[in-house]
């Protein structure tokens, strides 16, 4: 009689993802991600060779980013392409992917690497299989409705505080100078609001400006000792003229919201360079 044969013991890398609406509402953090990989690999008889991770406590790059973007995946995709690992293994399709374009994009990548594909809580992502259509479509529609679920939290995540700004609450944002966030409201904070009535007495008894102002409350004048800045560091004169000017403030308010714009369209130009280079390159 033969010796039988001893299961396959696959080396998995374990994909972790944080995205803000998702910490928002369910908690899944990494950690709690990474156990329930390892719970169900010990299970499978499995080993973890590698973890990768996208985003982070803050939320940093999210399952909308592109497979390029994603550091952690880029990563993963490395480590199968190099033969140190033969699949990857997430605790659930929606954090491999928030949407379904980018979850299908990660499956046919690692699938033409010749990896596999794993979830802890539904086992092997079998390939697309031309027999069985039904395969597809139900994996899809999984990420179709994870995907919706996620658009819903968002939406509800902005219209809650778009609610609570209309009736002129906290809704987001770091607090100005002046302000700190209690119990999800906008409170005074004391010692700030002082420092602030000393600001517009040095404006309107001696006719200081922000600059001046600026550099007293950094000590750089040898009137006294510096006072800190709303993090501990040094003041800006930009942010002493918001102090003294509400209108300078909504002008710095502005100014920034169309910083954020022109990033994120400067990041959709280089991204469809990339692209435009890599079908060139192609062709």
């Amino acid at each position: 009689m033969g010796t039988p044969l001893r299961p396959e013991r696959l080396r998995l890398i374990v994909v972790r993802r944080v995205s803000t609406a998702g910490q928002a509402v369910d908690g899944y953090g990494l950690d709690a991600q990474e156990d329930d990989c390892r719970r169900w690999s010990r299970t499978a008889g499995y080993r973890i060779v590698h973890v990768v991770t996208d985003g982070d406590e803050k939320a940093g790059q999210t399952g909308r980013s592109t497979i390029d973007e994603r550091d952690g995946l880029m990563d993963a995709m490395e480590w199968i392409g190099d033969g140190r690992a033969d699949g990857i293994l997430a605790p659930n399709l929606d954090r491999l992917a928030r949407e379904l374009t980018v979850q299908e994009a990660v499956l046919a990548y690692v699938w033409a690497l010749g990896g596999r594909v794993f979830t802890a809580d539904h086992g092997e992502v079998l390939e697309d299989d031309e027999d069985d259509p039904m395969r597809t479509a139900m994996r899809q529609m999984r990420g179709v409705f994870h995907q919706l679920d996620r658009g819903l939290i968002r939406k509800r995540l902005r219209g809650g505080r778009a609610t609570k700004a209309a009736k002129g609450g906290y809704a987001f944002g770091a607090p100005r100078y002046g302000q700190q966030v209690k119990d999800g409201e906008l409170v005074d904070l004391d010692e700030e609001k002082d420092v602030e009535d000393l600001i517009r007495q040095w404006h309107d008894e001696e006719g200081l400006g922000p600059r001046p102002i600026c550099r007293r409350l950094n000590g750089e004048d040898g009137n006294g000792k510096p006072i800190p800045a709303k993090r501990g560091g040094k003041w800006h004169p930009t942010t002493v003229a918001r102090i003294l000017s509400p209108e300078a403030r909504e002008a710095a308010r502005q100014q920034s919201a169309r910083a954020r714009e022109m990033k994120r369209e400067d990041s959709r130009r280089t991204r469809a360079g990339k692209l435009l280079g890599t079908f060139r390159a192609d062709g």
